[in-house]
């Protein structure tokens, strides 16, 4: 299961009002991506959700089960690959399954195969590009337990062909493991190739704007990006966040 709940969290820093009764679900086996304005909060809901901040006020459920302040209960992927220069890329994708108490090396040797990461395995961070560091990182999420996949503009760094190349990955590395993701991004084109659905916040104090369905089938194909529908929907939910 990997149902996440999200009840009316607010969060402030002195002052300042960050999140402002923020709610909505990833159901299980769902991919969703957050869209807001620069600065308007998205980390910050991250951080919260990931236990690394408690809400001022509000509920985090994890299957129905409180997880306010928790660290662990969710695999998190920040914007950068965060991968430890002394550790090889093999140790690297290992970490979380090994502080969860586990970690298989054939496990995760057939998932850096499938990364076309292979002859990389002893090879060290600052031996990587951009592109590989950042299928390490979403490596290391799928071999950690947690159900709940939350990632961070994990692509922000890449040039546009990487990019695309990375989401595609993605997808067809999520079409089999089926995790529940919660995706963060700048990129109204991103959200909408990768997600079942959109949530788009207002700008700060964050709140929840408006929940947008994706309707197009999966497996997503590429071919999308450049039809009428896709720039329909990329005109509507532009015009929601420009609001």
């Amino acid at each position: 299961m990997g149902k996440l709940h999200v009840q009316n969290v607010t969060k402030s820093y002195s002052q300042n009002v960050i999140l402002s009764d923020v709610s909505f679900t990833v159901h299980d086996g769902e991919f969703v991506s957050i869209l807001g304005p620069s600065g308007s909060g998205k980390s910050t809901l991250f951080h919260v959700i990931g236990g690394i901040r408690l809400p001022d006020s509000g509920e985090i459920y994890l299957d129905d089960r409180l997880i306010n302040g928790t660290k662990g209960a969710i695999s998190y992927t920040p914007q950068s690959p965060s991968l430890l220069p002394w550790r090889s890329l093999l140790k690297n994708v290992l970490l979380g399954a090994e502080i969860a108490g586990g970690g298989d090396e054939a496990d995760a040797m057939e998932m850096i195969e499938r990364a076309g990461l292979k002859g990389y395995e002893n090879a060290y961070p600052h031996e990587l590009s951009g592109g590989m560091q950042q299928r390490a990182a979403f490596i290391r999420s799928l071999l950690s337990p947690q159900s709940v996949i939350c990632l961070d503009e994990p692509f922000s760094a890449l040039d546009e062909f990487t990019r695309l190349a990375m989401q595609k990955w993605l997808l067809s590395i999520w079409e089999e493991d089926k995790r529940s993701i919660l995706f963060v991004t700048h990129s109204i084109e991103e959200a909408i190739y990768l997600s079942d659905r959109v949530i788009v916040l207002t700008n700060k104090p964050a709140t929840v704007k408006k929940e947008i369905t994706i309707p197009f089938s999966r497996p997503r194909k590429e071919a999308i990006l450049l039809s009428e529908e896709f720039l329909q929907w990329k005109k509507l939910i532009y015009q929601e966040l420009g609001e």
